[in-house]
């Protein structure tokens, strides 16, 4: 008689999918890649705009609070509708938001263009177009972060934020040098540009194709469920912390405002050196998301975000010190990838600590932060230096941010102690469970039907 087989080991758990293997995520980073390029290649084409024009009429200082007031007029719609936009992001389908909002973008270049390319170019016309291009990115930052994770399996969503930031930071890194170029050969042509790059964007959002939701089970009145989005950011305090920090880091030592004052004034290198510094920090954001790509961060995720914030300051004063374009462009690409490791951290504990019917919500309150960091951090560096010089709005923000986050070490002690991205999963339950009472803001249970 035969002796009976040995028992067949038990089959191992599939190996998860890579993003790029998800047909919808590869629509979701190119429409992504074309979209930063586009908005990057305008942002800074703008900015020397507003320059050129403003200071014959108001001096040096009187031309760096118009940049402030561009900024200034880019934040003030999203500050008004966030409550709104994560609503909506939470409510509506999301692929269609974004395609809208990508479709207001691609309005507002194709108007830029013909403003510029008639003449007829004025501060007027950059205020406007400031405040649409706000409203449109209001609408589609919570949509299209919350889409991210509607794409790929849980298990992989640090690798596909590690890869949508690449495609961030590579329209970051590429989009000044497209549209300082495309600016020097026709001044128009920067803006045909981000037209064409808009209107690729809006094809790959289009080829997004259904992908499944979570709807929020409470059933609760819109207002009520705007109200529980910002209440759940309130009570989960390594969210609220990890917002926070970047809202006033950011907005202390961001530097994008002032570049037109340094490529004209202080390192005399004019729009193409203006590209170049505007590309910097998103060449070593770069650096720092396709490694962490390839190798994602599994351990001490909460003290390694606060130290790269501290150095994220650190390089912002070297920025300011210099005079010598090669080392302000290495501390610039110090900073941005400071920035990004800090970024990476962050979205990942907010994506994944957050249930998905409340992505949309969480995801505007964070992208609030986000822009009062950089629109109104840009308005704030503008005025800052219209009153003491570019100088020393550089380094009160640096040394600000550094001052900031040792404040939030001891304030926020969950940042400290958070040692990987997986949440505990009572923590998800409550999350879509709890529900705040208008009257008396104490949360509650809400029993669900199953």
């Amino acid at each position: 008689m035969a002796s009976p087989l040995p028992p067949s080991a038990p089959p191992s758990a599939p190996k998860p999918p890579h993003p790029f293997s998800i047909p919808n995520f590869r629509a979701y980073w190119a429409a992504r890649l074309a979209m930063t390029l586009a908005q990057n290649g305008m942002i800074i084409v703008i900015g020397w705009q507003a320059y050129a024009i403003a200071k014959p009429m108001y001096g040096q200082s009187g031309a760096a609070a118009q940049l402030g007031l561009v900024g200034l007029l880019q934040f003030l719609p999203l500050f008004l509708t966030t409550p709104l936009t994560g609503f909506v992001a939470d409510r509506f389908d999301r692929r269609w938001i974004v395609r809208c909002t990508v479709l207001l973008q691609l309005g507002c270049a194709m108007a830029m263009a013909v403003a510029t390319y008639s003449g007829a170019m004025s501060l007027p016309v950059i205020f406007t177009v400031a405040v649409l291009l706000g409203l449109a990115r209001a609408f589609a930052g919570p949509a299209f972060g919350a889409l991210a994770p509607n794409l790929v399996p849980r298990e992989v969503l640090p690798t596909a934020i590690a890869l949508s930031s690449t495609s961030w930071q590579m329209g970051a890194i590429v989009g000044p040098a497209i549209g300082g170029w495309a600016y020097s050969l026709a001044p128009s042509a920067a803006y045909w540009t981000a037209s064409a790059l808009f209107a690729l964007a809006l094809a790959a959002v289009f080829m997004i194709g259904p992908v499944p939701r979570t709807r929020d089970p409470s059933k609760a009145h819109p207002l009520r469920q705007i109200v529980n989005g910002m209440a759940y950011v309130w009570q989960n305090k390594l969210v609220f912390g990890s917002i926070t920090l970047d809202l006033f880091a950011v907005f202390l030592a961001g530097t994008n405002a002032l570049l037109p004052i340094y490529a004209a004034d202080i390192l005399h290198v004019g729009e193409r050196g203006l590209s170049l510094l505007a590309a910097a920090p998103a060449a070593g954001a770069a650096v720092t998301a396709v490694f962490f790509s390839i190798r994602p961060l599994k351990s001490n995720v909460g003290p390694k975000m606060l130290g790269a914030v501290i150095v994220y300051g650190a390089a912002t004063c070297v920025f300011g010190l210099s005079r010598l374009m090669p080392l302000s462009l290495i501390a610039l690409a110090i900073a941005g990838a400071a920035d990004m490791f800090s970024v990476y951290i962050r979205t990942s504990l907010i994506q994944l600590y957050t249930p998905d019917e409340m992505r949309g919500r969480v995801g505007a309150v964070s992208q609030l932060t986000i822009s009062a960091s950089n629109e109104l951090g840009e308005a704030e560096s503008g005025f800052l230096a219209s009153a003491l010089g570019p100088l020393g709005a550089v380094l009160i923000g640096g040394g600000g941010a550094i001052v900031v986050t040792i404040l939030w070490t001891f304030l926020f002690p969950a940042l400290r102690r958070a040692r990987t991205f997986d949440p505990p999963p009572s923590l998800l339950d409550e999350g879509r469970d709890v529900e705040i009472n208008l009257r008396d803001a104490k949360p509650r249970k809400v029993e669900t039907k199953p």
